[in-house]
């Protein structure tokens, strides 16, 4: 379940993506991130209200939860959109979804005791390979720019991301909170951070569009794809899976990406479809190995 559950989060941020990259024309990025975390919070509101029964948990896991949202989505969103800005997005999540799974594996070994066979290393080393040469491939010669904070604030971003997937998984596997509370809690804990940064950095709350109606029906399908549903499957994931392997099975939204790409009619070239069909092996060693150790 717990590898499902990963990958289907990747395949929300896949299409998800697409969306937000066109409404970051009217959006700012922390005013799309809080926008996006503020219609999730709502969603799951209503779910943990009237539909999940609460689990009670302590003070201190709940400092715990709240911690890997303001690291894991607030500061780790907003070091990415730094790198962004800094060095493009092929180089961006070139770095981010390179370093994110080392960090994840060797963070969670020391704080959870989280161990991995060589196997999983060699799957793992299968997935972040394969996704680095896509996204050579697929990367624009006009993004082929080298600014060292770019690639500083991509490495925080990723140090962020384990950090986040980390304690998410240690307070999922010790409390028994559900994934619904659990991404709930998480969320007010980024979105604080984010709040934070809109009032020094004084950016605009809403967005700038000739017709309202359509850029926030279209956020909303975005919100329900790529926060609301990705997030409650990634704390599935999480409970079920151990931490490196969940955020190794993430990176693979580069690949899920060429497949909606495929759908969509766009052309996909054959160098990257062969890279494709080795991540996936590399995720079924992931997938197989994890039901035999």
């Amino acid at each position: 379940m717990g590898e499902i559950a990963a990958l289907s989060t990747a395949l929300c941020w896949a299409i998800a993506a697409r969306m937000f990259r066109i409404l970051g024309h009217n959006f700012s990025p922390l005013a799309l991130n809080l926008w996006k975390g503020l219609a999730a919070i709502g969603i799951l509101l209503i779910i943990t209200q009237f539909f999940v029964p609460s689990i009670p948990i302590s003070n201190s896991a709940m400092y715990w939860l709240l911690l890997s949202g303001v690291i894991g989505i607030g500061l780790g969103d907003t070091f990415f959109f730094q790198a962004l800005n800094k060095i493009g997005d092929s180089q961006s999540i070139l770095v981010a979804e390179t370093l994110a799974p080392i960090f994840t594996a060797l963070l969670a070994m020391a704080w959870i005791s989280e161990w991995l066979n060589w196997q999983q290393w060699l799957g793992i080393a299968l997935v972040l390979f394969s996704v680095d040469m896509i996204i050579k491939i697929q990367k624009r010669s006009g993004q082929d720019i080298f600014v060292l904070s770019g690639y500083v604030y991509a490495g925080l971003a990723a140090l962020c991301q384990a950090v986040g997937a980390v304690l998410s998984r240690d307070i999922l596997t010790s409390t028994g909170i559900d994934a619904f509370n659990a991404s709930q809690i998480r969320l007010l804990g980024g979105l604080a951070i984010i709040v934070l940064l809109m009032l020094i950095t004084k950016q605009k709350w809403l967005p700038t569009t000739d017709n309202a109606k359509k850029t926030w029906l279209f956020f909303a399908g975005a919100t329900v794809i790529g926060t609301f549903a990705a997030l409650y499957l990634q704390m599935v994931a999480f409970t079920y899976t151990k931490a490196a392997i969940v955020q190794t099975l993430f990176a693979t939204s580069v690949i899920l990406s060429l497949g909606v790409a495929k759908i969509l009619g766009e052309k996909v070239s054959g160098k990257t479809t062969i890279w494709s069909i080795i991540a996936l092996v590399g995720v079924g060693i992931l997938v197989g190995m994890e039901h035999f150790i």
